[in-house]
């Protein structure tokens, strides 16, 4: 059952990849909520509190990399905003 969850993580972390792509390369952040990359990280933050409370190192490792990668769209997305503001 492990390697399912191992699966379960590769496939977790790619997911957000595309938006980093965009947001990156194209400087994209156009229909991409704020709200919902805010709450998916409290999520994962409490998903990753559990983790580590049940001792799951997959559930960790996979918590810990989506919190990373779906931070940083997050931390993007409200750079960006900041940005924007200020030049108004």
């Amino acid at each position: 059952m492990d390697l399912i969850g191992w699966l379960g993580v590769c496939i977790g972390v790619v997911v957000p990849l595309p938006q980093l792509y965009n947001i990156f390369r194209h400087n994209k952040i156009n229909g991409v909520s704020m709200g919902t990359y805010s709450l998916l990280v409290m999520a994962m933050a409490c998903y990753l509190v559990h983790a580590i409370n049940i001792g799951d190192a997959v559930f960790v490792v996979a918590q810990s990399i989506n919190i990373l990668t779906n931070g940083l769209v997050l931390f993007m997305l409200i750079k960006n905003r900041n940005d924007r503001s200020r030049q108004s």
